[in-house]
């Protein structure tokens, strides 16, 4: 989804909500899941990123679905194996995991390794609960799965 260049920052922020609240309505997830950003190349690009995450924050919450974040490594590795691994890794990944015809473009397959990694996450998790009898808890009250993943942060 693209919004054009030409428009006020309020009305490409109305349009991508629209759109993602279009999207929302008709596929219904069940969860989203959002790459966090901690840098950005300057200000004003961490600026409007933020307006857009908020806007599909906000798009989420409309219809009361869930949202889980991720650091880049987290979901670098869940995707590649490797907490760093470049753009092109990910798209090949992405590619392959997904059994795609082509490769996505760097910010649809970036969108896509967020999924790929609430899944992995969800399923391990699930495994995690289910052969501990935890009910997705560790013993001291921490949610899986991040904090069971090799290298997860607490």
């Amino acid at each position: 989804m693209r919004a054009a260049a030409t428009l006020s920052q309020d009305r490409r922020l109305q349009r991508i909500f629209t759109e993602l609240a279009r999207v929302v309505r008709e596929h219904e997830p069940t969860h989203v899941s959002l790459e966090k950003v901690f840098l950005a190349r300057n200000v004003q690009s961490a600026l409007k990123l933020g307006q857009v995450r908020g806007v599909a924050l906000l798009a989420a919450a409309e219809v009361d679905v869930p949202v889980a974040e991720y650091n880049s490594v987290q979901v670098k590795k869940a995707v590649t194996g490797y907490g760093h691994a470049s753009k092109a890794q990910i798209q090949q990944m992405v590619t392959a995991l997904l059994e795609l015809s082509a490769e996505p473009q760097e910010d649809a397959a970036d969108a896509l390794a967020a999924a790929i990694c609430h899944g992995h996450l969800r399923t391990f998790g699930a495994s995690v609960a289910a052969a501990t009898g935890r009910g997705g808890k560790s013993s001291r009250g921490l949610r899986w799965p991040v904090e069971a993943l090799p290298g997860g942060k607490r």
